[in-house]
């Protein structure tokens, strides 16, 4: 097991990382760019590793996994995609930390709150309630205050993660077939 705890960590930690870089740079087609951001299509899958995880080993292994990926992923942040001279940066990096943290965890506990019900509704349920909280949090810690239209974003990047949410049901249902629940 502990291979597997690394391994969804370190892809907890790439997600973060990626989320974190995409979500400075608006969707530029369609004139998206003033309601979405490239991040909101990977960081629901940081609902995915950890709903798999909570099914798989349980709610006290799951949050061992966000607690690896918060670190990996901001260790990663900061060094990769963290400009210390601009100040948006710094308060992506932190807004991205809270909102990562307070999401996740109230992620796994809807989840294991939910678990006894159809397979769907544990997934699903916990990973639209965390995404309204990450998105909420992370964009007013972000770019509350700098001039940045955070609340049309967030909206915008809110919509996208309700979709890819339900998109992440379909790999949600074939990896349950690896991943034995415990």
């Amino acid at each position: 097991m502990s291979k597997s705890l690394s391994l969804l960590s370190f892809l907890m930690g790439a997600v973060v990382l990626s989320s974190n870089y995409l979500v400075q740079f608006p969707v530029n087609y369609y004139g998206l760019n003033e309601i979405l951001t490239y991040g909101a299509f990977s960081y629901p899958i940081a609902f995915l590793i950890t709903d798999l995880a909570n099914r798989s080993y349980g709610k006290k292994i799951a949050r061992k996994i966000v607690y690896l990926g918060f670190f990996l992923g901001i260790s990663f942040t900061v060094l990769f995609s963290t400009n210390f001279a601009d100040y948006i940066s710094i308060r992506i990096a932190i807004g991205s930390g809270i909102a990562f943290l307070v999401a996740q965890i109230l992620d796994v506990q809807i989840f294991d709150y939910l678990r006894k019900k159809k397979w769907f509704v544990a997934p699903l349920t916990s990973s639209l309630m965390g995404s309204a909280v990450d998105t909420f949090l992370f964009f007013s810690i972000s770019f509350y205050g700098t001039g940045v239209s955070w609340i049309t974003l967030s909206m915008g990047d809110l919509i996208v993660k309700i979709f890819v949410a339900l998109i992440m049901l379909i790999p949600f249902r074939i990896l349950l077939k690896t991943f034995k629940p415990i």
